[in-house]
């Protein structure tokens, strides 16, 4: 487990990299737009440290993509199929949640499917900023109890619920019993340009 734990840092690392490259983004300018220091975002992309996903989720907006883009391989060959195996899977050392993209990285599509399992009594709260693109997810529990903050709005979710949410406001995760909760994420994003 502590070599995948590497494998996946050493991917955040080259990903972040090539898409602030791609971008044509400084460290300072992305430090700028994201609100993470650009000593951190150093620390990234060298692979010396283990980001939050807090700290991701904003390096994500800040470059213009989603969070799961972050795990995926550079240069994808595509394929419609993402086997079990080849699914990335990665734990924030902050609140212990972990999340496997289910989804193929390999395809062009704007709806992408995580799998979450969030441990007792955690919490994971994400400052949601402007993004290039309007996101929306469908959050299904599927074991456990979470409530989930949108803004000021608070929803209490058991298993089988399915919250629809648009990700345009600061979120907050939160699994308030001593039981572990596993739910699946569908994320669509749609470019402004066709609002």
């Amino acid at each position: 487990m502590v070599e995948h734990s590497l494998n996946v840092n050493a991917r955040i690392a080259t990903r972040v990299r090539e898409m602030r490259t791609a971008a044509g983004l400084s460290l300072e300018a992305l430090a700028s737009t994201c609100g993470v220091s650009r000593s951190m975002i150093s620390l990234i992309e060298r692979g010396e440290s283990s980001p939050t996903a807090v700290v991701l989720e904003k390096l994500a907006t800040g470059l213009g993509v989603m969070l799961a883009d972050l795990f995926s391989p550079p240069a994808a060959t595509p394929n419609p199929v993402a086997r079990r195996a080849e699914q990335p899977s990665w734990t924030d050392p902050g609140s212990g949640y972990t999340r496997r993209n289910v989804s193929s990285s390999g395809t062009s599509n704007p709806i992408q499917i995580v799998e979450v399992h969030f441990p007792p009594g955690a919490t994971v709260a994400f400052e949601t900023g402007p993004r290039e693109a309007r996101v929306y997810q469908q959050i299904w529990l599927l074991e456990g109890a979470m409530e989930v903050a949108l803004g000021a709005d608070r929803h209490q979710l058991s298993a089988g619920d399915c919250l629809a949410m648009q990700l345009d406001r600061p979120t907050v995760f939160h699994n308030p019993t001593r039981e572990p909760a596993r739910y699946a994420v569908v994320i669509a994003s749609i470019p402004l340009s066709l609002r």
